[in-house]
């Protein structure tokens, strides 16, 4: 019931003006960031590690401004979730297309990290091309069967639950389907390896590299950089990368958290800072959470 009565408010939310959406937003993230401890104090432990040179203070204000973009994305998911495409790209600016257009019909990864943005990005590209992606499911049925009716708005959209597997996204990337890929959370190591992340070895899965291997693919990285007020957003497509894989699946998570990295330096309070990002520890090493 309370994730219907969710929907609802968001659905009567989405007729408002965006700037009236964007105010919405902040206000509720600058409420989670008082009210939710247990997520407040993940973030705490991931800025100080990732940014030690910062004071308390400095970290505490990215944190604050974090909050507010993450609930930000939430609200504005209605316009995603409910407004035509008029409206959605009204909001949008692209840059670096030609990157993505280019490789249209070819096996395409396109890299998605965690920003805040990343869901409007998403919306674009499925306007764009018939694409396949992975999801989680929700504690609640009706929860997972509407995010997965609404992933699903425009085009054919091939979408894969964690328990899937690879297995049918590789089969669509080797037709030239492109690959929706957020592999930027710690998700263990038995597909993965310990790599640096800010300087901390992080839990960091090695798949990018294997899938390009297995299907010819192209790794195009895509960010949504969400701008301040009502301005909107930018989805920017970076050049596929060169040389990759490289043979190294190890060395190859290495470039792609050295990539975020760099990204998340450009716009720190619009990376996803309340996953526990270092959950997974060498042995023997002692729990940050």
């Amino acid at each position: 019931m309370q994730a219907r009565i969710g929907v609802f408010i968001l659905w009567l939310i989405h007729f408002l003006p965006f700037r009236l959406i964007v105010a919405i937003g902040n206000g509720l993230g600058l409420l989670l960031c008082s009210c939710v401890r247990t997520r407040r104090r993940i973030g705490e432990i991931n800025l100080k590690l990732c940014f030690p040179e910062m004071s308390d203070a400095e970290r505490a204000r990215l944190l604050r401004a974090h909050f507010k973009l993450f609930m930000r994305a939430l609200v504005e998911r209605c316009l995603l979730w409910w407004s035509g495409t008029a409206r959605i790209n009204a909001l949008i600016r692209v840059g670096g297309r030609e990157h993505f257009e280019s490789l249209k019909g070819q096996p395409m990864i396109l890299l998605v990290p965690h920003f805040v943005g990343m869901d409007v990005g998403g919306q674009w590209i499925a306007q764009q091309v018939d694409a396949s992606s992975m999801y989680a499911n929700q504690r609640s049925r009706y929860l997972t069967r509407f995010l997965l009716q609404k992933r699903g708005r425009f085009r054919t959209q091939h979408l894969f639950s964690r328990q899937q597997g690879l297995r049918p996204i590789l089969k669509l990337l080797q037709t030239g389907v492109p690959f929706f890929y957020l592999p930027d959370q710690d998700q263990g190591i038995r597909d993965g390896a310990f790599v640096p992340f800010f300087g901390v070895p992080a839990a960091t899965m090695t798949s990018v590299s294997r899938i390009a291997k297995m299907t010819g693919a192209k790794v195009v990285p895509a960010i949504t950089r969400v701008l301040p007020g009502g301005q909107g957003y930018v989805l920017t497509f970076y050049p596929a990368w060169e040389n990759y894989p490289s043979g190294d699946d190890v060395a190859d998570a290495r470039r792609m958290n050295e990539f975020i990295e760099q990204r998340v330096r450009e716009m720190p309070e619009q990376y996803f800072w309340l996953h526990r990002r270092f959950k997974t520890r060498p042995e023997g090493e002692a729990k940050f959470y």
